[in-house]
Parts: C-alpha cells; sequence; structure tokens
C-alpha cells in the first residue's frame, strides 16, 4: 500500500527563515522584503524631552475633500526626541463610519470596506479632539489629502501643526523612484497590508524612523521642512502663453474646484522669495506686477486656509 499522506507540515521557526533569508541576501542574487511587524524604535534617554505627534490616515469615499466622507479614520501617537528619532509607538484611535450614500464599488474594491462593516458606525469628534490634544504635529501620507477631510471632522485638527510624509522629505533626491508608501516600504525591505488605514500609519512610522544617506532619520528631515515657513506666490492674471514656463519651473495650476484665485502658484522657501518674484517680473510678465506673497506655516499648510 502507498504510505498515508501527511497530515501537516512542519514549519520551520523564525530562526531558520532568517537564515535562509541570510543565505540568499548574501549570495547577491536576491533582494527579499519582510512582512512588517513592529515599528523600529530607538532607545529612550530621558522621555521628559520627547514630543508626541500623531500619524493620521483615512479612507473615504472619493477624492474631494469637500464633499466626499470618511469611511476609516486611524491615528497613531508616537514619541520622538530632538534629532527626529521614533521612540515609542502607542495604542492607535480607529474608527469606522457610514456615510450618507452607499459606498462606491472601486472604493470597497481598494479598500475592502463594505457597507455591512460601517453599517451604524460614527466617529466621535470629542473623542477624536481629546485623542489629539497631547500631539505637537499631524502627520499624514498625503496631507493636503487627509487635513481637508479632518478638519471637516473636528475643528480641533485647524489647531496643530500639520506635516506630509509624501511631500516634505525629499525621496526623489533618495534615489526612490516613487513616494507611494507601497514603495518606499518596498525600499526598507518590509511589506504590508495596505488601504487600511491602521495598517497605513504604522509602516508609515516605520518608513520615517529609518535614516536616509546623510545618517539623520527621514523623520528628522520632515520635521525640519515642517517649521520651515514657505511663502505662496500667486502668479495672478501671468500671460497665458507663459504657461509652459510656469509649469516647467514648477508652478502648479489651481483650477476651477479647488479653493483661492485661478492662476499658476509655487510655494517657495524663504531664501528663494525674492529671486522668484524677480523671476516673474523679468521672465514672465516683463515689470514688477506688485505681487504679495502670503506666508505658510505647518498650521495653515494643506488646508484651504493657504489662501485666505
Amino acid at each position: 500500500m502507498p504510505d498515508a499522506a501527511p497530515t501537516s507540515l512542519d514549519q520551520p521557526d523564525l530562526a531558520v527563515l532568517e537564515a535562509m533569508a541570510a543565505q540568499l541576501e548574501a549570495s547577491g542574487r536576491y533582494r527579499l522584503l519582510r512582512r512588517f511587524e513592529t515599528c523600529t524604535l530607538h532607545p529612550v534617554g530621558d522621555p521628559t524631552t520627547l514630543k508626541r505627534g500623531v500619524y493620521l490616515d483615512t479612507e473615504t469615499t472619493g477624492t474631494d475633500g469637500r464633499k466626499d466622507e470618511i469611511l476609516e479614520l486611524a491615528m497613531v501617537p508616537f514619541d520622538y526626541d530632538a534629532d527626529g528619532r521614533l521612540c515609542a509607538v502607542h495604542a492607535p484611535f480607529v474608527a469606522l463610519n457610514q456615510p450618507t450614500e452607499p459606498i462606491p464599488p472601486e472604493i470597497t474594491r481598494i479598500t475592502g470596506i463594505t457597507d455591512e462593516m460601517v453599517a451604524g458606525h460614527a466617529i466621535d469628534p470629542a473623542q477624536v479632539a481629546a485623542f489629539i490634544a497631547p500631539a505637537v504635529i499631524i502627520v499624514a501620507h498625503n496631507a493636503a489629502f487627509d487635513r481637508l477631510f479632518a478638519e471637516r471632522l473636528s475643528e480641533a485638527f485647524k489647531l496643530k501643526g500639520w506635516a506630509c510624509s509624501m511631500s516634505q522629505v525629499d525621496w526623489k533626491g533618495e534615489g526612490a523612484e516613487s513616494a507611494k508608501l507601497s514603495h518606499l516600504a518596498s525600499r526598507c525591505g518590509f511589506f504590508f497590508d495596505g488601504h487600511r488605514a491602521e495598517n497605513d500609519c504604522l509602516a508609515g512610522l516605520e518608513i520615517l524612523g529609518r535614516p536616509l544617506t546623510d545618517g539623520r532619520t527621514a523623520l528628522a528631515h520632515l520635521l525640519q521642512a515642517a517649521r520651515a515657513p514657505t511663502w505662496r506666490i500667486t502668479a495672478t492674471n501671468s500671460p497665458f502663453e507663459q504657461k509652459d514656463k510656469l509649469k516647467a519651473r514648477g508652478y502648479r495650476w489651481n483650477g476651477d474646484d479647488a479653493a483661492g484665485p485661478k492662476a499658476w502658484f509655487i510655494d517657495a522657501a524663504e531664501a528663494d522669495r525674492k529671486a522668484e518674484l524677480t523671476y516673474l517680473a523679468q521672465e514672465i510678465y516683463g515689470y514688477d506686477p506688485g505681487l504679495t506673497p502670503k506666508r505658510i506655516t505647518a498650521f495653515e499648510r494643506f488646508s484651504d486656509r493657504t489662501w485666505r
């Protein structure tokens, strides 16, 4: 008679798997991705010197922060030191919300969130405000998207400085082909189950905690960028034929569905403000148009208030 089929397969323990992975990597022929399990933390020196941040992510019914609705909100508190090193990650706030309309099928396909999952759920703005109260900064991966939704939920978000882990770290300068969270995770050697808010938050924190080429963490770079004021320069009534030059220089078009004037604009660093105004006068208008830049800090950055 043939041997009976085995009822189970022996599973190698983690040490064996890691040894196999190390051997493959040492060959130079393989690059491996490990499943994300927990954030890598820097040892805490004096805990009284740490500052609190909150990493936030939303899953929504669409991309319009003025009319679409939150389906899921996750906020993960974290502590960091003066050098921008991730020192602690605390228990998250995760909540579902039933929108006023059925969830679009494409959103369910992307997020896995169904109408049945959110039925009867609502996010309490008072609980949200209390949760973020200790934080000195809110971080999101595409803060220009998440901040609009968050501020519609709770006025408390308007009182916090915000930072964007997608746009305020020079990922291109670090050699990254994309600033997508999944791509950055792959560069760091791990993968995670994306498109659920808490998972995205934890993966984002792990990425921020990793050092960049200069030895400083991505979080340190992010905080430095967030603290620095920028100047919103709006090229009001610029000649239409100059649009390609403006676009090539990094100006963006503020279009029909956005707050503020329909015009090309750029957010310039303090050191670049005067040079940018000179460029516009000499190369775009041919005269001094008398533009008045608006100073922007982390407290209004990524919100509609940058136009007010």
